[in-house]
């Protein structure tokens, strides 16, 4: 197990925006500033809507554990499919509002990849540990194509796997760092992608964890 300082950057040097592909861009430190307030307002949002292990329809529980917040949330069982509801299938209530910090951030960091019209309803909240990974899938539960997917990481680093339109495409190694933010749209919204396997480590933020904000435009 590694520990991270709040000196570490392996990023250091690099430029601050990176277009990797046609309609992916990392904004690499983007939400470094104001990490420790969207760090306490996950922590908020999670004691209304507590992170939670999702079964996915073959039966499988999801190492990842998630929640959501804002109009509408994602989410899973053995019988529905993956889809988005209204209400937090656990407490019945409505899912936690989507604090004001999210949605500026995610509208500033989209208009900086050229999104500028992207407005988030949702936004799903990961909690990665320590062994735990996301395999190669399309985001396809989303009504408009047209809007982009905001990712912001973090806590403990991670490698994203940015694919082609086919799962068995070859695949780029994007490293991200606590404060990234990658934007994917236009003709890149429905490529695979997934996060390699989480290494061990302790972030002086997080702890033993990588938290990542996906937001999305889903009615």
């Amino acid at each position: 197990m590694y520990n991270l300082s709040l000196f570490d950057d392996p990023s250091a040097g690099l430029p601050k925006r990176e277009d990797l592909t046609e309609g992916v861009v990392l904004l690499r430190h983007f939400a470094l500033e104001k990490s420790a307030s969207l760090i306490s307002s996950v922590a908020t949002v999670t004691t209304l809507a507590p992170f939670r292990h999702l079964m996915i329809p073959g039966g499988l529980r999801m190492t990842v554990a998630m929640s959501n917040c804002g109009p509408i949330g994602w989410t899973s069982n053995r019988k529905g499919g993956y889809r988005y509801v209204t209400h937090d299938p656990d407490t019945d209530l409505p899912w936690p509002p989507m604090p004001e910090l999210f949605v500026e951030l995610a509208c500033q960091a989209a208009s900086e990849a050229g999104f500028a019209d992207f407005m988030p309803d949702a936004c799903l909240i990961n909690r990665y540990a320590p062994g735990t990974r996301l395999s190669m899938h399309q985001d396809i539960n989303e009504r408009d194509f047209n809007a982009p997917i905001v990712s912001v990481s973090l806590g403990l680093p991670a490698t994203f796997q940015l694919g082609g339109w086919r799962r068995q495409d070859v695949s780029i190694q994007v490293p991200l760092v606590h404060g990234d933010v990658l934007v994917w749209g236009g003709p890149a919204r429905l490529r695979y992608h997934g996060v390699r396997t989480l290494k061990d480590g302790f972030h002086p933020n997080t702890g033993r964890f990588r938290i990542n904000l996906t937001f999305r435009q889903a009615a």
